[in-house]
C-alpha cells in the first residue's frame, strides 16, 4: 500500500460508514464466522481483496466481546496500510484516532491507554515482542496479508506460535491466532498452526476474460503501450485501465509516453487521463487514483504491485498484466543483494487478474503466452529465502532465542543465508560465540535498540568518535523513508538545475544532508519545497524519524555533536560502517566491488554519475540491465582497512589465490 494513501480515499464522499459496513460481502457471514472464531485458538481465513475481511473482523470481534481482556491486534506489512485502516476503521466506529482503535508504525505511534483495536506493521509487533515474548498486552492476533510472505511476517509466525505454546504452558489467557490472505493457496499456513481450519469467505468476484499473447514479447514496455492504446481506441471512455510495471522510473517514462501519444489521438477518441502509483509518489498525487475521471475521460492507472492486493481502485474494467515485478534477491555466497526485474508467480498473476472483476466482469490482457505462464513459478518465493538475514537475526537474538538454527520457520532459509548474516553481524561486532552459543555484544544489544537495518544502527553507534551524531542521524533518517526528491522525468533539465545548489562532489549522503539542512533553514516552507522538487511530507516523516533516533540515542547516553562543515569525519564513519559495500575503481574505468569483485556502474540518478571517484561506499545495488549502486559516497580506501583489518586482509587474500 502507498504512503499515506487510504484504502478508501478518505477525501472522497462516502455513505454512512454503517450502511457502508452492511454492503461488504462480509456482512452476511457475520453470524456464522463468529460462532466459528469463537470457538478456535486458531484459524486460518481465506477471503478475496476487497471483501472487508480486515477492516470488520475486529470490529466483529470486538462487538461480540471476543479478546475484549486484552487488545486486538491486526498486522500488515505495510505502514501506510496499517495507517489507512485504522483510519477507516475509527471512522467507522466513529471514535477520534488513537482512542479505540489507533495504530502503531515505524516512527509513529497513534494509540493511546484506551486503544483495543490496534493495527501495527508486523515489524513492529516482532519489536514490542522483544520486550514481551508472551504479547501478554494481548488477546487476539490477527496476521493479516500473509500471502505476501514478506521477512517480518514470517518471524511473526514463529513468534507468535512460541507465544501461544507458552501463554498455554503458564495457564495464562489463551492467544487467539487469525492468519488472513488472499491466495487459495493457504495448507502451509494451516499445517504450520497445527492444521488450524480454513475458513472461505465469498467474495465479489465477477467473470473475467483472460488474453495471451500468440508469441513471447521481446519488449513489455512496448507491448503494453501498444495494449493500452488498443484497449483505449475501442472499449467506452468509462472503462478503466490498470497496468503493472515493475518501478518508478518505467513507470514515469511511460506515463509521459501515453501522455504525448493521447494528444495527437484521431477525433472521436476518448481523453485519456493517466496516472503513475508507485510507494514514493507524493501524497496528493497518490490520492488521483481514486477519483473518478471526469466524463468522456478515461483513466489509465500504470502501476507496481502496490495494486496487486493492498487497495482496490474502483471503476477498473481491464488489466494489463506484463508478467514483471521487481524483487529482493540475495546470494550469500558473495554477500550481494539486489534488486531485480524478474517474473511474477502464478499466484501473483491470478492476483492480478482478480483486480479486473472487482465491481463487474473484466478482462486481462497477459503479455506472455500460455505456455510462459505454465512455466512460471507456482507461489513467490518468501523474502526470507532470498533476503539478507542480518537484520532478522539480531532481532532473533534480541528475543534470546536459544538457536537460531532451530527457530521454528514456516520456510527454511538456507543454512548458508544463516551463516552469511552470522558473519556479517560478527564483522560488525554485533554477535560472539559463548559456550558454543551465538549471543549479542552489548553493542549488538544496541544495535538492536534502533528499528533499522545494522548497518545503519552500527553507523550511529560509530558517530560519537568521529564527532559526527548530529549529521549521522539527518543522514541515517533520510534513507530511512521513501525519496525526499521528486523527479518527474518530463522536467528533467528543469530538475538538474535547481538541485545544482545542494550537490556535494563527496556524494549523495551529503547531497541529501545539504537539502535537509535547506529545508530546515525555510521551516519547510511548502513553495520552496515546489520550486525545489522537494517531497515536503516525506521530508517532515525525516524530521519525525530523526527526532525518534535522536530519543533512543539520549537513553544511550551517546554523545551529540556535530561535525559542522567538516564532512570528511561523516564520510569516515560512512566507511567504518559501509565497510562490506564497498567498490573500487578499476584501470579501465569501471568499478568492481571489494568484497566480491563484483563488476557495479554508478546509478544515473547519483551525483556521482559523471565522476570518476578511486573509492566509494553505496547503501545497495539495483540489477536491472547491468548493476548499479545507489547512494553512493567518496571515501578513501585506507579508512575502509582501518574499519575492518581483518576482513580486507581475507578479502585480498582470496583475490591472490
Amino acid at each position: 500500500m502507498l504512503p499515506g494513501s487510504p484504502a478508501a480515499p478518505r477525501r472522497l464522499p462516502q455513505p454512512p460508514a454503517a450502511s457502508q459496513r452492511r454492503d461488504l460481502p462480509i456482512f452476511q457471514a457475520r453470524g456464522p464466522l463468529l460462532s466459528q472464531l469463537r470457538g478456535l485458538e486458531c484459524a486460518v481465513l481465506i477471503g478475496e481483496t476487497g471483501s472487508g475481511k480486515t477492516t470488520q473482523i475486529p470490529q466483529y470481534l470486538y462487538e461480540a466481546g471476543i479478546g475484549r481482556q486484552g487488545i486486538i491486534a491486526v498486522t500488515q506489512p505495510r505502514r501506510v496500510a496499517a495507517i489507512s485502516l485504522a483510519t477507516r476503521v475509527s471512522d467507522e466506529k466513529r471514535t477520534e484516532l488513537g482512542k479505540l482503535v489507533g495504530y502503531t508504525v515505524r516512527f509513529d505511534d497513534l494509540t493511546s491507554d484506551e486503544t483495543r483495536i490496534k493495527f501495527l506493521t508486523d515489524g513492529m509487533l516482532l519489536r514490542e515482542a522483544i520486550g514481551d515474548p508472551i504479547l501478554r498486552k494481548y488477546s487476539v492476533v490477527i496476521l493479516d496479508e500473509a500471502h505476501e510472505r514478506t521477512i517480518h511476517t514470517d518471524v511473526l509466525f514463529g513468534v507468535v506460535k512460541a507465544a501461544q505454546k507458552k501463554r498455554k504452558e503458564l495457564g495464562k489467557l489463551p492467544l487467539k491466532v487469525i492468519v488472513m490472505s488472499a491466495t487459495m493457496d493457504v495448507d502451509q499456513f494451516s499445517q504450520y498452526f497445527n492444521g488450524a481450519p480454513v475458513l472461505y469467505l465469498e467474495g465479489r468476484q465477477h467473470p473475467i476474460q483472460v488474453f495471451y499473447t500468440k508469441q513471447p514479447q521481446s519488449d513489455y514496455l512496448q507491448a503494453a503501450l501498444v495494449s493500452v492504446f488498443q484497449i483505449h481506441q475501442e472499449a467506452p471512455s468509462s472503462q478503466d485501465i490498470l497496468v503493472f510495471l515493475t518501478g518508478q522510473e518505467e513507470i514515469e517514462a511511460m506515463t509521459k509516453t501515453c501522455r504525448d501519444i493521447a494528444k495527437h489521438l484521431p477525433d472521436g477518441c476518448p481523453q485519456m487521463t493517466v496516472m503513475p502509483l508507485y510507494a514514493s509518489l507524493p501524497y496528493s498525487q497518490q490520492l488521483r487514483v481514486f477519483q473518478a475521471a471526469p466524463k468522456g475521460c478515461r483513466k489509465v492507472i500504470l502501476s507496481t504491485n502496490i495494486a496487486e492486493t493492498s487497495i482496490t481502485i474502483s471503476g477498473i474494467k481491464y488489466v494489463v498484466d506484463t508478467g514483471m515485478v521487481k524483487a529482493k534477491k540475495y546470494n550469500p555466497e558473495i554477500g550481494l543483494e539486489v534488486l531485480a526485474v524478474q517474473r511474477v508467480s502464478k499466484a501473483q498473476a491470478w492476483q492480478r487478474t482478480g483486480r479486473a472483476g472487482r465491481e463487474d466482469s473484466g478482462v486481462c490482457y497477459r503479455l506472455y503466452t500460455e505456455d510462459e505462464f505454465e512455466k512460471f513459478d507456482k507461489m513467490t518465493i518468501p523474502e526470507i529465502q532470498r533476503c539478507n538475514l542480518a537484520s532478522v537475526l539480531l532481532q532473533l537474538l534480541a528475543l534470546r532465542i536459544p538457536n537460531i538454527l532451530t527457530f521454528d520457520f514456516m520456510s527454511k532459509p538456507s543454512p548458508d543465508a544463516i551463516q552469511a548474516a552470522i558473519e556479517q553481524l560478527d564483522l560488525l561486532g554485533a554477535v560472539e560465540q559463548k559456550e558454543d552459543q551465538l549471543v549479542l555484544t552489548p553493542l549488538g544489544r544496541k544495535m538492536a535498540a534502533f528499528p533499522l537495518e545494522p548497518k545503519f544502527s552500527k553507523t550511529i553507534l560509530l558517530s560519537p568518535k568521529f564527532h559526527c551524531t548530529e549529521e549521522i542521524l539527518t543522514i541515517v533518517s533520510l534513507l530511512s523513508v521513501d525519496s525526499v526528491l521528486y523527479n518527474p522525468p518530463a522536467r528533467r533539465d528543469e530538475v538538474q538545475s535547481v538541485r545544482k545548489k545542494f550537490i556535494s562532489s563527496e556524494g549523495d549522503h551529503l547531497t541529501l544532508l545539504n537539502v535537509y539542512r535547506a529545508f530546515k533553514n525555510v521551516s519547510g516552507n511548502k513553495e520552496w519545497c515546489k520550486e525545489n522538487f522537494v517531497n515536503g511530507r516525506n521530508m517532515m516523516l525525516v524530521s519525525d524519524v530523526r527526532a525518534q533516533l535522536r530519543d533512543i540515542c539520549v537513553k544511550l547516553s551517546l554523545p551529540m555533536e556535530s561535525s559542522r562543515s567538516d564532512t570528511s569525519n561523516i564520510r569516515r564513519c560512512l566507511a567504518h560502517s559501509l565497510f562490506m559495500n564497498a567498490a573500487e575503481l578499476q584501470p579501465d574505468g569501471t568499478y568492481s566491488t571489494v568484497s566480491s569483485h563484483q563488476p557495479v556502474a554508478i546509478h544515473p540518478s547519483s551525483v556521482l554519475f559523471h565522476c570518476k571517484p578511486c573509492c566509494v561506499v553505496y547503501n545497495g545495488l539495483l540489477h536491472t540491465n547491468k548493476c548499479y549502486m545507489r547512494d553512493l559516497c567518496v571515501v578513501d580506501a585506507d579508512w575502509l582497512y582501518d574499519a575492518a583489518p581483518d576482513y580486507f586482509r581475507r578479502k585480498l587474500r582470496a583475490a591472490k589465490n
